[in-house]
């Protein structure tokens, strides 16, 4: 897994809608921690909502994981009331009227989410609880 950071003038093209969340996750405390960490690797996050709930959201196209058959995979990575939430487009396609459906790889949902925490650890060293 390999994560390309999708800067905010790519926002728009990267996100599709088959991004839906994987989970919502830690406190205050961790959505700071998370900031900091992203905000201190890439800078500006991939767009900024004017909400109270939502002040960040870090895009990133994943590369090497396979998500057939769709031809792209996108994690985010923003806070949302509290919470950091963590959305992909993994296990969802586009069907030909461009609504989102599912695919195979939607049963597989859990363990991207587990090789997830596992590259953000890795990568930012961000430990995010897990929820099972």
């Amino acid at each position: 897994m390999r994560l390309e950071f999708v800067p905010v003038e790519e926002f728009y093209f990267a996100l599709t809608l088959a991004v839906k969340t994987l989970e919502e996750v830690g406190n205050s405390d961790l959505v700071e921690q998370v900031r900091s960490r992203l905000e201190d690797k890439f800078g500006q996050s991939s767009t900024v909502a004017a909400a109270k709930q939502n002040n960040f959201n870090y895009v990133f196209r994943v590369q090497d994981y396979d998500n057939s058959p769709s031809p792209q995979l996108v994690l985010s990575i923003a806070d949302w009331n509290g919470k950091v939430r963590l959305s992909s487009d993994y296990g969802w396609t586009l069907d030909a009227d461009r609504k989102p459906k599912k695919t195979d790889r939607y049963e597989q949902r859990q363990q991207f989410i587990n090789d997830v925490h596992h590259h953000l650890k890795t990568l930012f060293d961000l430990d995010l609880p897990a929820l099972n």
